[in-house]
């Protein structure tokens, strides 16, 4: 599965846990895919970190609807962090949270550079088991 097979399976399996009424309503999901650079030497260290602040933003955070973090197989010092919030208002308070902050402060000389990439879904769809 490639990475943007995986967001779009991500994505899929979130719109049918909220269901059609969240995907349509006004002012809908913040969604961005944050581009990552990570210094090589580092990355063992970066997984771990974004692996942390995942975990705590997903159990604390009742805002955060997705977090996938993957790197491209043939390169994996570019990762790629897809994020999907309830609205705007969420992702503010997930800067704010303290794990990101953390989080922020622990990879700040990991990161190379970082790019984030306002988007908008299209059409999300998933299987159910």
């Amino acid at each position: 599965m490639n990475t943007m097979q995986f967001f779009v399976y991500g994505a899929s399996v979130l719109a049918t846990a909220l269901g059609a009424a969240v995907a349509q309503e006004a002012g809908g999901e913040y969604v961005q895919v944050a581009e990552i650079e990570v210094d090589p030497a580092q990355l063992d260290a970066y997984r771990a970190a974004v692996q942390k602040q995942i975990d705590a933003a997903i159990q604390k955070e009742p805002g955060v609807l997705v977090l996938y973090a993957v790197s491209e197989k043939d390169d994996s010092s570019r990762v790629k962090v897809f994020e999907i919030y309830r609205d705007r208002r969420a992702y503010e308070a997930h800067l704010g949270s303290e794990h990101f902050k953390k989080y922020k402060s622990t990879v700040e000389k990991m990161v190379k550079s970082l790019k984030l990439v306002q988007a908008t879904p299209i059409a999300l769809g998933a299987k159910t088991k």
